[in-house]
């Protein structure tokens, strides 16, 4: 049986991870300075961040429309046997829904919730490519991923509030706060949501070495597979910080380092950095 893979850009998966298993994406639009973008194709996180630190607005990201993604899957539904599509959380975007409304125009398109964002739904995305090279049935990857979902654990911890200030998401008293008392918040997906977790205290890299020890040290419930240590630029140091810290706590076979898109980066600014991994089925 002969599956196309494709996902909302918004999964951070890395070229060469793209290109091994052929998996396509569809960018989110991103305005930006009164101009419209498409998410990684001709806007980089790069580009945003010069933009606010001139003293420009936040970007605001858009979900991919319903005739778009009717566009995507006719592309690839007389192509392959079956197509399979895996989007951001429903609870981040209206991609999702848009999707399957698309995907009622073909018989052979399976769309699929990742509930999560960035590499937590980069991690369903290549646990779909992977099971269809392993030969599985459209129909049943699907409800495989479904239930992979709910195991997938996908957080962050930030260096700077000044993002989820301008965002709206952190008042200007809780920054000032949180910078005077040097609190580097932790940022977590849970049930297909964001919510604010614990809050470290201290030099950076001192914090992101306990972030990760809360999420992996002592666990025996973790699929040792694959983790994910996902950034959206941090110097040198502290990814070598994140690496060993990981190396150091549980033996992964596989630890893929990749750079967040422009919508975590659009939401959380540079200085951002997670582990992204599953759990035991």
């Amino acid at each position: 049986m002969r599956i196309k893979i494709t996902s909302d850009s918004t999964c951070d998966l890395s070229p060469a991870l793209l290109a091994q298993h052929a998996i396509d994406l569809v960018p989110l639009a991103v305005a930006m300075g009164g101009q419209d973008y498409h998410d990684g194709v001709d806007i980089t996180p790069a580009d945003i961040y010069a933009h606010v630190a001139q003293g420009g607005d936040l970007p605001v990201t858009a979900a991919v429309n319903a005739a778009h993604y009717e566009e995507v899957f006719a592309r690839y539904a007389n192509e392959y046997d079956a197509v399979i599509h895996i989007n951001i959380s429903a609870d981040f975007s209206s991609c999702h829904q848009n999707a399957v409304l698309a995907a009622q125009q073909f018989s052979n398109v399976h769309v699929v919730d990742s509930r999560n964002l960035s590499t937590g739904h980069g991690l369903v995305v290549l646990a779909a490519a992977e099971l269809a090279e392993a030969g599985m049935d459209a129909a049943k990857i699907a409800d495989k991923l479904r239930e992979m979902t709910s195991r997938v654990e996908a957080s962050f911890i930030l260096d700077q509030l000044q993002y989820l200030k301008k965002g709206g998401r952190c008042s200007s008293v809780a920054a000032l706060g949180a910078n005077l008392l040097k609190l580097k918040p932790c940022i977590q997906v849970r049930e297909g949501k964001m919510t604010v977790g614990k809050k470290y205290r201290g030099a950076f890299d001192q914090c992101l070495e306990r972030y990760i020890e809360d999420h992996l040290s002592g666990r025996e419930d973790l699929d040792l597979g694959r983790i994910f240590v996902t950034h959206s630029g941090v110097e040198d140091h502290t990814l070598k910080t994140a690496l060993a810290t990981v190396h150091r706590l549980q033996p992964f076979r596989e630890v893929l380092v990749t750079t967040a898109g422009c919508t975590i980066s659009s939401h959380c600014g540079p200085g951002t950095i997670g582990v992204l991994f599953v759990r035991k089925d």
